[in-house]
Protein backbone atom coordinates (compact mmCIF):
# COMPACT_ATOMS: atom_id res chain seq x y z
CA UNK A 1 0.00 0.00 0.00
CA UNK A 2 1.31 3.44 -0.90
CA UNK A 3 1.78 5.52 2.20
CA UNK A 4 1.42 9.24 2.84
CA UNK A 5 5.14 9.43 3.41
CA UNK A 6 5.83 8.00 -0.04
CA UNK A 7 3.74 10.71 -1.66
CA UNK A 8 5.37 13.43 0.44
CA UNK A 9 9.06 12.64 0.29
CA UNK A 10 9.72 10.40 -2.62
CA UNK A 11 8.97 6.76 -2.05
CA UNK A 12 10.10 6.17 1.50
CA UNK A 13 8.31 3.72 3.77
CA UNK A 14 7.34 5.38 7.05
CA UNK A 15 9.33 4.22 10.02
CA UNK A 16 7.16 3.62 13.09
CA UNK A 17 10.11 3.03 15.39
CA UNK A 18 11.32 5.68 17.78
CA UNK A 19 14.79 6.77 18.80
CA UNK A 20 18.05 7.26 16.97
CA UNK A 21 17.38 4.60 14.31
CA UNK A 22 14.10 6.26 13.33
CA UNK A 23 15.72 9.71 13.24
CA UNK A 24 18.55 8.48 11.00
CA UNK A 25 16.12 6.74 8.65
CA UNK A 26 13.85 9.75 8.37
CA UNK A 27 16.80 12.13 7.99
CA UNK A 28 18.17 10.12 5.08
CA UNK A 29 14.75 10.15 3.38
CA UNK A 30 14.57 13.94 3.71
CA UNK A 31 18.18 14.28 2.51
CA UNK A 32 17.39 12.25 -0.62
CA UNK A 33 14.39 14.46 -1.29
CA UNK A 34 16.59 17.57 -1.18
CA UNK A 35 19.33 15.98 -3.29
CA UNK A 36 16.76 15.07 -5.97
CA UNK A 37 15.59 18.66 -5.97
CA UNK A 38 19.15 19.87 -6.57
CA UNK A 39 19.54 17.58 -9.59
CA UNK A 40 16.24 18.81 -11.03
CA UNK A 41 17.32 22.45 -10.63
CA UNK A 42 20.99 22.35 -11.71
CA UNK A 43 21.17 26.16 -11.68
CA UNK A 44 21.45 25.94 -7.89
CA UNK A 45 24.68 23.97 -8.17
CA UNK A 46 26.06 25.91 -11.16
CA UNK A 47 25.61 29.35 -9.59
CA UNK A 48 26.95 28.00 -6.31
CA UNK A 49 30.16 27.08 -8.14
CA UNK A 50 30.61 30.35 -10.00
CA UNK A 51 31.28 32.59 -6.99
CA UNK A 52 34.21 30.63 -5.45
CA UNK A 53 35.80 30.10 -8.88
CA UNK A 54 35.63 33.85 -9.53
CA UNK A 55 37.17 34.55 -6.12
CA UNK A 56 40.08 32.24 -6.94
CA UNK A 57 40.73 33.89 -10.30
CA UNK A 58 40.30 37.47 -9.10
CA UNK A 59 42.38 37.15 -5.93
CA UNK A 60 45.17 35.15 -7.54
CA UNK A 61 45.56 37.08 -10.80
CA UNK A 62 44.35 40.59 -9.92
CA UNK A 63 45.47 41.10 -6.32
CA UNK A 64 47.91 38.26 -5.68
CA UNK A 65 51.00 40.16 -6.77
CA UNK A 66 50.17 43.16 -4.57
CA UNK A 67 49.61 41.37 -1.25
CA UNK A 68 52.76 40.91 0.83
CA UNK A 69 53.09 37.84 3.05
CA UNK A 70 55.70 38.42 5.81
CA UNK A 71 58.96 36.65 5.03
CA UNK A 72 58.22 36.18 1.33
CA UNK A 73 58.34 38.10 -1.92
CA UNK A 74 55.08 39.34 -3.42
CA UNK A 75 53.99 37.09 -6.29
CA UNK A 76 50.81 35.47 -7.57
CA UNK A 77 52.30 31.97 -7.31
CA UNK A 78 53.15 32.48 -3.62
CA UNK A 79 49.84 34.09 -2.80
CA UNK A 80 47.78 31.28 -4.36
CA UNK A 81 49.33 28.85 -1.85
CA UNK A 82 48.35 31.19 1.00
CA UNK A 83 44.93 31.96 -0.47
CA UNK A 84 43.36 28.59 -1.22
CA UNK A 85 42.71 27.45 2.36
CA UNK A 86 40.78 30.71 2.86
CA UNK A 87 38.80 30.28 -0.35
CA UNK A 88 37.91 26.68 0.58
CA UNK A 89 36.73 27.78 4.02
CA UNK A 90 34.80 30.73 2.62
CA UNK A 91 33.05 28.44 0.14
CA UNK A 92 31.79 26.01 2.77
CA UNK A 93 30.57 28.81 5.03
CA UNK A 94 28.82 30.71 2.25
CA UNK A 95 26.64 27.64 1.75
CA UNK A 96 24.72 29.06 4.73
CA UNK A 97 22.75 31.28 2.35
CA UNK A 98 21.46 28.31 0.37
CA UNK A 99 20.51 26.44 3.52
CA UNK A 100 18.67 29.48 4.90
CA UNK A 101 16.77 30.11 1.68
CA UNK A 102 15.86 26.44 1.21
CA UNK A 103 14.38 26.05 4.67
CA UNK A 104 12.58 29.40 4.45
CA UNK A 105 11.07 28.31 1.13
CA UNK A 106 9.85 25.02 2.64
CA UNK A 107 8.29 26.98 5.48
CA UNK A 108 6.58 29.49 3.18
CA UNK A 109 5.14 26.73 0.94
CA UNK A 110 3.67 24.80 3.85
CA UNK A 111 5.98 21.81 3.47
CA UNK A 112 6.70 21.91 7.19
CA UNK A 113 2.99 21.39 7.90
CA UNK A 114 3.00 18.46 5.51
CA UNK A 115 5.95 16.84 7.25
CA UNK A 116 4.29 17.44 10.60
CA UNK A 117 1.36 15.22 9.59
CA UNK A 118 3.65 12.28 8.78
CA UNK A 119 4.94 9.60 11.18
CA UNK A 120 8.48 10.96 11.31
CA UNK A 121 10.78 12.47 13.90
CA UNK A 122 10.73 16.26 14.06
CA UNK A 123 14.51 16.76 14.01
CA UNK A 124 14.94 14.64 10.86
CA UNK A 125 13.61 17.45 8.64
CA UNK A 126 16.52 19.69 9.62
CA UNK A 127 19.12 16.92 9.83
CA UNK A 128 18.15 15.74 6.34
CA UNK A 129 18.37 19.25 4.96
CA UNK A 130 21.81 19.86 6.45
CA UNK A 131 23.08 16.49 5.17
CA UNK A 132 21.93 17.36 1.64
CA UNK A 133 23.71 20.71 1.90
CA UNK A 134 26.82 18.86 3.06
CA UNK A 135 26.75 16.68 -0.07
CA UNK A 136 26.45 19.75 -2.29
CA UNK A 137 29.32 21.43 -0.42
CA UNK A 138 31.52 18.35 -0.92
CA UNK A 139 30.87 18.43 -4.67
CA UNK A 140 31.68 22.15 -4.78
CA UNK A 141 34.97 21.56 -2.96
CA UNK A 142 36.01 18.90 -5.47
CA UNK A 143 35.39 21.22 -8.42
CA UNK A 144 37.09 24.13 -6.68
CA UNK A 145 40.15 22.00 -5.87
CA UNK A 146 40.49 21.11 -9.56
CA UNK A 147 40.34 24.80 -10.52
CA UNK A 148 42.92 25.62 -7.84
CA UNK A 149 45.30 22.97 -9.16
CA UNK A 150 44.95 24.43 -12.65
CA UNK A 151 46.01 27.90 -11.44
CA UNK A 152 49.06 26.63 -9.55
CA UNK A 153 47.93 25.55 -6.09
CA UNK A 154 49.62 22.41 -4.78
CA UNK A 155 49.29 19.93 -1.89
CA UNK A 156 52.65 19.28 -0.23
CA UNK A 157 51.91 16.98 2.73
CA UNK A 158 50.37 13.98 1.00
CA UNK A 159 46.95 12.48 0.45
CA UNK A 160 45.95 11.70 4.03
CA UNK A 161 46.81 15.14 5.36
CA UNK A 162 44.87 16.71 2.50
CA UNK A 163 41.93 14.42 3.26
CA UNK A 164 42.05 15.59 6.87
CA UNK A 165 41.98 19.21 5.72
CA UNK A 166 38.93 18.61 3.55
CA UNK A 167 37.33 16.79 6.48
CA UNK A 168 37.79 19.88 8.66
CA UNK A 169 36.29 22.03 5.91
CA UNK A 170 33.22 19.81 5.62
CA UNK A 171 32.83 19.77 9.40
CA UNK A 172 32.91 23.58 9.42
CA UNK A 173 30.45 23.70 6.52
CA UNK A 174 28.09 21.33 8.34
CA UNK A 175 28.33 23.44 11.48
CA UNK A 176 27.48 26.61 9.59
CA UNK A 177 24.57 24.91 7.82
CA UNK A 178 22.90 24.68 11.24
CA UNK A 179 23.28 28.43 11.58
CA UNK A 180 21.60 28.66 8.18
CA UNK A 181 18.82 26.40 9.38
CA UNK A 182 18.10 28.68 12.33
CA UNK A 183 18.09 31.75 10.07
CA UNK A 184 15.74 30.04 7.60
CA UNK A 185 13.33 29.20 10.40
CA UNK A 186 13.44 32.75 11.77
CA UNK A 187 12.54 34.79 8.68
CA UNK A 188 9.42 34.94 6.54
CA UNK A 189 10.70 34.63 2.98
CA UNK A 190 13.54 32.97 1.00
CA UNK A 191 14.74 36.40 -0.15
CA UNK A 192 15.12 37.63 3.41
CA UNK A 193 16.80 34.35 4.35
CA UNK A 194 19.40 34.75 1.59
CA UNK A 195 20.27 38.27 2.74
CA UNK A 196 20.31 37.32 6.42
CA UNK A 197 22.44 34.29 5.63
CA UNK A 198 25.13 36.32 3.86
CA UNK A 199 25.40 39.74 5.47
CA UNK A 200 27.17 38.58 8.65
CA UNK A 201 29.51 36.25 6.76
CA UNK A 202 31.49 39.04 5.10
CA UNK A 203 32.97 40.46 8.32
CA UNK A 204 33.46 36.92 9.66
CA UNK A 205 35.51 35.81 6.65
CA UNK A 206 37.42 39.04 6.07
CA UNK A 207 38.33 39.65 9.73
CA UNK A 208 40.44 36.52 9.63
CA UNK A 209 43.65 35.10 8.24
CA UNK A 210 41.97 33.96 5.03
CA UNK A 211 43.09 36.66 2.59
CA UNK A 212 45.75 38.72 4.38
CA UNK A 213 48.07 38.05 7.34
CA UNK A 214 46.48 38.97 10.66
CA UNK A 215 49.65 40.93 11.55
CA UNK A 216 48.67 43.52 8.91
CA UNK A 217 45.49 44.40 10.84
CA UNK A 218 45.16 47.01 13.62
CA UNK A 219 46.13 45.64 17.01
CA UNK A 220 42.62 45.74 18.45
CA UNK A 221 41.34 43.69 15.51
CA UNK A 222 44.02 41.01 15.63
CA UNK A 223 42.63 39.32 18.74
CA UNK A 224 39.22 38.99 17.10
CA UNK A 225 40.79 37.53 13.96
CA UNK A 226 42.91 35.03 15.87
CA UNK A 227 39.96 33.67 17.88
CA UNK A 228 37.65 33.61 14.88
CA UNK A 229 36.52 29.98 14.24
CA UNK A 230 36.99 30.66 10.54
CA UNK A 231 40.69 31.51 11.12
CA UNK A 232 41.28 28.27 13.02
CA UNK A 233 40.05 26.14 10.12
CA UNK A 234 41.99 28.18 7.57
CA UNK A 235 45.23 27.79 9.54
CA UNK A 236 44.60 24.09 10.12
CA UNK A 237 44.09 23.55 6.40
CA UNK A 238 47.29 25.43 5.55
CA UNK A 239 49.14 23.17 7.96
CA UNK A 240 47.64 19.99 6.53
CA UNK A 241 47.98 21.01 2.87
CA UNK A 242 51.56 22.19 3.48
CA UNK A 243 50.63 25.66 2.25
CA UNK A 244 51.91 27.71 5.17
CA UNK A 245 53.61 30.76 3.67
CA UNK A 246 55.74 32.66 6.17
CA UNK A 247 55.82 31.99 9.93
CA UNK A 248 52.82 30.77 11.93
CA UNK A 249 51.60 33.49 14.30
CA UNK A 250 52.74 32.81 17.86
CA UNK A 251 49.28 32.80 19.47
CA UNK A 252 47.52 29.80 21.00
CA UNK A 253 44.65 29.42 18.47
CA UNK A 254 47.08 29.41 15.53
CA UNK A 255 49.60 27.12 17.22
CA UNK A 256 46.81 24.59 17.92
CA UNK A 257 44.69 25.28 14.85
CA UNK A 258 43.55 21.70 14.15
CA UNK A 259 42.24 21.28 17.70
CA UNK A 260 40.58 24.70 17.66
CA UNK A 261 38.95 23.98 14.30
CA UNK A 262 37.33 20.78 15.58
CA UNK A 263 36.27 22.34 18.88
CA UNK A 264 34.74 25.42 17.27
CA UNK A 265 32.79 23.31 14.76
CA UNK A 266 31.47 20.92 17.42
CA UNK A 267 30.41 23.82 19.66
CA UNK A 268 28.57 25.50 16.76
CA UNK A 269 26.82 22.23 15.85
CA UNK A 270 25.79 21.58 19.45
CA UNK A 271 24.44 25.09 20.04
CA UNK A 272 22.73 25.79 16.72
CA UNK A 273 21.30 22.32 16.14
CA UNK A 274 19.60 22.57 19.54
CA UNK A 275 18.33 26.08 18.80
CA UNK A 276 17.17 25.08 15.30
CA UNK A 277 15.29 21.96 16.41
CA UNK A 278 13.70 23.97 19.24
CA UNK A 279 12.65 26.68 16.79
CA UNK A 280 11.32 24.10 14.33
CA UNK A 281 9.22 22.37 16.98
CA UNK A 282 7.67 25.70 17.94
CA UNK A 283 7.01 26.59 14.30
CA UNK A 284 5.48 23.20 13.59
CA UNK A 285 3.75 22.84 16.90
Amino acid sequence: MTSATEHAIGGAVPNQRRGVAAMLHDSWVVAKRNLRRMTRIPEIVVFGLMQPVMFVLLFSYVMGGAIQIPGTESSSSTYIQFLMAGIFAQTVTFAVAGASAGIAEDMSKGLVDRFRSLPMTRSSVLVGRTLADLCQTAFTLVVLAVVALLVGWRIHHGFWSALGAFGLLLLLGYAFSWIGALIGLSVRSPEAATSAGLIWLFPLTFISNAFVPVSSMPGWLQGIAYWNPFSATVQACRNLFGNQVGPVDDVWPMQHAELMSVLWSLVIIAVFSWLSVRKYRRAAG
